[in-house]
């Protein structure tokens, strides 16, 4: 007798990583309210998981566990279930299709890591997958564009340079691996909150490039040239808003990083260091200081969203 068949898939789960701005330099408001960016995107080991299960037609559900849960929302303001409407609005065709999603986070919420577009990115991707919608990875990224800028970065991983307003992305020419110490602050922080103050502190800035001595950091693979190299426009603004911040940067150079940088709009600080077992002496003495709420080890760079399992 033959052996019964294995049952099949119920759901399709994906895994999408955090992000840190290497670079990021931000111009003036344009029309629209949003602000021109030259930024460097590097995908870290840090990873929100999204698992996608056929739904009745036109019910889109959402359950969230983990990390900073009580700070996502539940309703359509949530990237992976506006990311799930839009598939099926614009993709579905005919069919009239629903979602269950359930997503397990690590990355902090409002932290500068971009938490809430690996959401939407792993949303995507997943119900693109479950739904049998056979899209282009360009394709993807332009909707996961219409989502928010850091969208298509999250689908694309690795290190790229992004312009636009961020959603444009292109991978960057890199060599080597890094390793990162993250440091979470104690509060989140709104992104259009920092971009208002970067305003308030900066009435004229120019339009952005990226740093030249960043891409020739990452071309060469050397750490101490890449964490001389970190900048942010928005990390005067972060400090101005959360000053405990300084300190943070201050104690992690203190201890040994190459480099610190407030990642995005923070109030994630970023320390690069020089290999794996710098990351582990450093990740114990910032616990020890007690001046992050929660400290992890990551590296980089990584993949995008993928499908696992």
């Amino acid at each position: 007798m033959a052996s019964p068949l294995p049952p099949a898939p119920v759901g399709v789960h994906v895994r999408a990583p955090a992000k840190i701005n290497l670079a990021l330099k931000v111009g003036p408001p344009r029309p629209d309210g949003y602000h021109p960016l030259a930024t460097v995107y590097h995908a870290v080991s840090l990873y929100d998981d999204v698992h996608a299960e056929w739904a009745e037609p036109d019910e889109f559900e959402l359950e969230v566990s983990g990390e900073g849960v009580d700070q996502v929302p539940l309703d359509d303001s949530n990237l992976a279930l506006r990311a799930a409407r839009l598939l099926a609005r614009v993709h579905g065709g005919r069919d009239r299709l629903g979602v269950r999603l359930s997503i397990r986070k690590a990355i902090p919420v409002a932290g500068g890591l971009a938490g809430g577009s690996a959401d939407g990115a792993a949303a995507l991707l997943a119900c693109a997958t479950l739904w049998d919608i056979d899209l282009a990875p360009e394709v993807l990224r332009h909707l996961g564009a219409e989502l928010g800028s850091d969208v298509p970065f999250s689908l694309l991983g690795g290190t790229a340079v992004g312009g636009g307003r961020g959603e444009d992305v292109a991978p960057a020419l890199a060599r080597g691996s890094y390793h990162w110490v993250l440091a979470f602050g104690q509060e989140g922080l709104s992104t259009p909150a920092v971009y208002r103050r970067f305003d308030e502190l900066n009435p004229g800035p120019t339009m952005p490039e990226v740093p030249a001595d960043l891409m020739n950091a990452l071309r060469g693979g050397d750490p101490y040239e890449l964490g001389a190299a970190l900048t942010n426009d928005l990390q005067p603004a972060a400090l101005s808003l959360r000053p405990q911040l300084r300190r943070v940067l201050d104690t992690g150079l203190e201890l040994g990083a190459v480099g610190a940088v407030v990642s995005g709009s923070g109030p994630t600080c970023a320390f690069l260091v020089e290999d794996e077992e710098d990351a582990v002496d450093l990740s114990v003495s910032l616990s020890a200081e007690g001046v992050a709420r929660k400290v992890l080890r990551a590296s980089g760079p990584v993949v995008g969203a993928r499908v696992v399992g």
